[in-house]
Formats: structure tokens, sequence, C-alpha cells
């Protein structure tokens, strides 16, 4: 941190949009931010982590927390369009309503003015999709992360709440792993108000895809998500009882899904009975590659 205390003591420097032709998202503005530049108040940029249509996220240092967060902010181009501010707005109730361990964490949020954002944890760690593409996954990592990510999801739907975007690269694999971007969430009762489908294309569940069936979204549309980032993690010999799991969660029919809660009573003995952990164990191992695209509808 002393490299980075240092090289924020001044930013003077005024951050301006700047045009950026990165792939599909060419023609988009963002934030030219530089190490040290106020994002906000008491934010001060450290690097760029990424970004979508609507919003781009910045790791930063919060002063009044002295600690690292992740701060997402809306595109310049889009600070005035009203689904961009609706988006984060319901992003930010959402956060400030849920509390989970296994759900990312906020610490505030500006959404008036020139720069909307959201003050969100930062976690060290890869994103699931990263350790899948690179290594892939031992049964012995699977069964663990699936019981965490179904208790997620089973709390999500108590509280009444669909992610609507369950997926590998929306799971940081930190000491636990963690649900992340709620950006297009939706209490339930909020779900009738969807005109289009929302969702990452590869792992929608029929029903978002499908705007006749648009009625029946819920939270077995997160537990077949929660189905598909399963298939892409297990290795290839896997006990039969938890391949007849996954293959349950991706039942065409919501109704033929277990809910998150059910198929925890049905791994916990799967988890119970893993040896227990020795060292090197756990050391990924290199597996074939098996890179998609992903087509975000937001």
């Amino acid at each position: 941190m002393r490299g980075l205390s240092c090289g924020m003591r001044a930013f003077s420097r005024a951050a301006h949009p700047v045009l950026t032709g990165a792939g599909d998202l060419g023609g988009m503005t963002n934030w030219d931010f530089h190490e040290g530049d106020a994002i906000a108040p008491g934010l001060r940029a450290v690097r760029l982590l990424g970004g979508g249509r609507r919003y781009e996220a910045h790791l930063a240092w919060a002063d009044r927390l002295r600690a690292l967060v992740v701060v997402k902010v809306v595109r310049p181009e889009q600070a005035g369009d009203a689904a961009a501010l609706e988006g984060i707005r319901r992003e930010t109730a959402l956060l400030r309503a849920l509390a989970h361990p296994m759900l990312l964490r906020s610490f505030g949020a500006e959404l008036d003015g020139d720069r909307p954002h959201l003050v969100l944890e930062h976690i060290e760690g890869p994103r699931l999709s990263t350790l899948l593409r690179r290594y892939g996954m031992s049964i012995e990592q699977v069964l663990p992360l699936a019981l965490n990510l179904c208790a997620v999801l089973h709390y999500l739907a108590q509280e009444d709440v669909v992610h609507l975007d369950v997926k590998p690269s929306n799971i940081i694999m930190g000491g636990e792993p963690r649900l992340i971007d709620l950006s297009i969430a939706r209490r339930v009762h909020e779900l009738g108000e969807l005109v289009t489908p929302v969702g990452t294309k590869r792992w929608m569940a029929p029903e978002q895809t499908d705007v006749d069936r648009f009625g029946e979204i819920g939270p077995a549309s997160d537990v077949y998500g929660l189905g598909g980032t399963l298939r892409a993690a297990l290795p290839e010999r896997v006990p039969a009882s938890l391949a007849a799991a996954v293959d349950a969660c991706l039942a065409p029919r919501p109704g033929d899904r277990p809910a998150a809660g059910e198929l925890a009573d049905l791994l916990e003995p799967m988890v119970d009975a893993l040896p227990a952990p020795r060292l090197g164990r756990f050391r990924p191992s290199p597996r074939r590659r098996n890179p998609h695209h992903q087509e975000v509808l937001r």
C-alpha cells in the first residue's frame, strides 16, 4: 500500500470522458481515470477493472474506510439514461436490504450528480469463470462450492429476490465464494415489469428467453443458472447422484427443478462423505480449455 498511498497524495487532474473501441463495446465512452484521480469525494481511482454497456467498475481507495473498494459508476453517456439509473438504484436498494455471507456487501452510493456510483466490497480472488478456463475443478472443490451457492440462492428466494444472472463470471472465489452483480435482480413482485429478456444468454433459464413464458420466472430460474454453472465446473467423472441433481436443476420446466434448499439437502451427505483435505489435494490441474462466448442481454 506504500506505493499506492504515495501515488494518491495529489489528484488535481480532472477525468474526462474518452471514447473507447474495445470489442463489442466500441463507440462507448468511459471515464479516463488514472491512479489517484478522484472518482468522487473520498474515493480515489487505482485501476479500471472492467465494465459493460451501462457501467464500469474501478478498484479504488476509500478514505473513510481506509480500504480498497470497487466503485461501480455509470458510464458518461449513460448518466442521464433512465434505465441505467434505475438499474443502479435498484441494485443499491437490494444491497442495503440484503445480508448474507455469500453476497457482496455495499458501502454506500451516490446516485445523483454527474457520476452516479455504487461502492462495493473488494474481494481478493479470481472469478469462477477464470478458474474453470485455466484449471478446472475437482469434485472436492465443486461440492462445497455448490452447497455455498445453494445457501445464498435459498436466502434470496426467502427474501423474494431473483438474481437472474447466476453464472461463473458472477462468482468470486475468495475465502468463501461470493455471488456478485445484482444490477438486473428483481423482487418477485417486480418480475411482471419485464418486457424483454434479461440475463446472459448462455446461462438463462428457458422462461427468461421466451417473452410468452415470463410469468414463469422466479427463484427456479436462478436454480437453472446454478445448474449450468455446476455442469461447467464438474470434472468428467462424477457420482451418478450428483450428475442427476445437476440435471434436475436444468429441467426445462421451473416446477421440475429442485428448490435451492432442497438441492442443499441432497448435496450435504455428499459433502460430508468427502475425504479430509490433505496438502496438495486441492492443487489445480490443467484441463482442456472450453472458451465460450457470452451475450449479455440487459
